[in-house]
């Protein structure tokens, strides 16, 4: 059985060609195929590739973003579809589309200097304890249009603040619970890929407390908040935490249980 690290070097393969390959047959002014601001628009085999890839290569490597991130955009515009026509229906949705916010520090560094209380520094102290940067985003590639790009893209930038909002860590437990949530309010293919592979990477016992703490408490956090895609989160950061998630129906992690402990999911 070949080894992981000369798997991993074939998906890379795979998907190092495929992109070759739609460069290689798509002239520049090919109006069908063309690269625009840094996407790529790929053939529907292409797409099958490089999501194939990019699932084999984020399996072995969970810290590879940027495969996880292609693996998302090359299964995920229905999904994505979808959000963008929630967010248009939505007034403060339509106000994000509009504005275009980006997470990126010159943008949300006003958050370090905002009252411990606030939503803001919250988020600050999430990222700052982690050494976290909110530009260490990878790119959207594979969206065909300036919209879908952006949602793509404020999805991405939004799940640190999700992170915030419902006091997840950012174990491979704490992951694997966000993505359930972000699965219930998007639908995305990726994040019910990222749950199973999440969960068969998990020791039995971390596997144990997973389903039977966590994942009952991501099904319900993740049906009673609000449409999380349609917040402007950056216009609340003033706001006091406890404050926002009882506007957004957020239902904050419950903490690890005792040993011996009965398990009680919130109602």
């Amino acid at each position: 059985m070949p080894q992981p690290n000369f798997l991993f070097i074939i998906c890379l393969i795979m998907l190092i060609w495929c992109l070759f390959s739609y460069s290689f047959n798509n002239p520049f002014n090919n109006r069908i195929a063309m690269i625009q601001g840094g996407r790529l628009r790929l053939k529907g085999w292409q797409q099958a590739a490089v999501a194939v890839g990019s699932a084999v290569g984020a399996l072995l490597d969970p810290r590879r973003a940027d495969l996880i991130a292609a693996l998302g955009e090359t299964t995920g515009k229905p999904a994505f579809d979808r959000v963008l026509e929630r967010m248009k229906k939505s007034p403060e949705g339509r106000e994000i589309l509009l504005e275009q916010p980006r997470v990126i520090s010159t943008k949300v560094g006003h958050a370090w200097d905002l009252p411990d209380n606030t939503f803001g520094a919250a988020y600050a102290r999430f990222m700052g304890s982690r050494n976290f940067s909110p530009d260490d985003r990878p790119p959207v590639r594979f969206m065909e249009t300036e919209e879908l790009a952006y949602v793509t893209m404020r999805a991405r930038e939004v799940h640190d603040f999700w992170h915030t909002l419902f006091g997840l860590p950012t174990n491979l437990i704490g992951e694997t619970a966000l993505k359930v949530i972000e699965f219930e309010q998007m639908l995305l293919p990726m994040c019910l890929m990222s749950v199973l592979g999440g969960t068969a990477r998990f020791s039995d016992k971390q596997r144990g407390l997973f389903y039977q703490h966590y994942f009952p408490w991501a099904l319900k956090a993740g049906a009673r908040s609000t449409d999380l895609m349609c917040v402007y989160y950056e216009k609340h950061f003033h706001e006091d935490l406890e404050d926002v998630r009882r506007k957004w129906g957020i239902i904050p992690a419950p903490p690890p249980p005792r040993p011996n402990a009965t398990i009680v999911v919130p109602l």
